[in-house]
């Protein structure tokens, strides 16, 4: 993986942050996401169940820019958890929304544990020629927000 600047850690900072927003459920990671334009301007942000209780939080954020004819192609999507490539509870990942999107980097902090599913969103958004950077040193602040699902005690 790639290298990151400062900016790309305070937007995956933010997208922690956004987290923490999440409702906590047994049955779900507590997720935050912001898709950032080339200039550094947020374009939308979402955490997991934000609207709904099943959506998670690149599709909530997604969702704002959607049929809007933006160009997504120089934008980051940054994700405190790496994105879903397997949905029990919708019928489209959150991957494949991102590269239908158009997204053609994405940054996050943790990738996702085995506890709902086998993810390999990392692998599938670089099959596809996406950037993938993980800022592996943010992902303690992502399993202790996921305490309640991961069986791990908060710092």
């Amino acid at each position: 993986m790639t290298s990151y600047t400062e900016a790309d850690r305070f937007w995956t900072r933010s997208a922690i942050d956004l987290s923490r927003l999440s409702p906590p459920s047994p049955t779900h990671y507590a997720v935050g996401a912001l898709v950032v334009g080339p200039a550094g301007n947020p374009m939308a942000t979402g955490y997991t169940g934000e609207t709904d209780p099943h959506f998670h939080a690149e599709e909530e954020a997604l969702a704002k820019l959607a049929g809007r004819g933006l160009d997504l192609a120089e934008a980051t999507l940054y994700t405190s958890l790496e994105p879903c490539t397997t949905r029990k509870s919708r019928p489209v990942s959150c991957t494949e929304l991102i590269l239908a999107a158009g997204i053609r980097r994405v940054v996050l902090a943790l990738r996702e544990p085995l506890h709902f599913a086998d993810c390999t969103g990392v692998e599938t958004l670089q099959a596809h020629g996406l950037e993938v950077i993980e800022i592996s040193d943010l992902g303690e602040a992502v399993r202790d927000i996921n305490a309640h699902v991961m069986g791990m005690q908060t710092t």
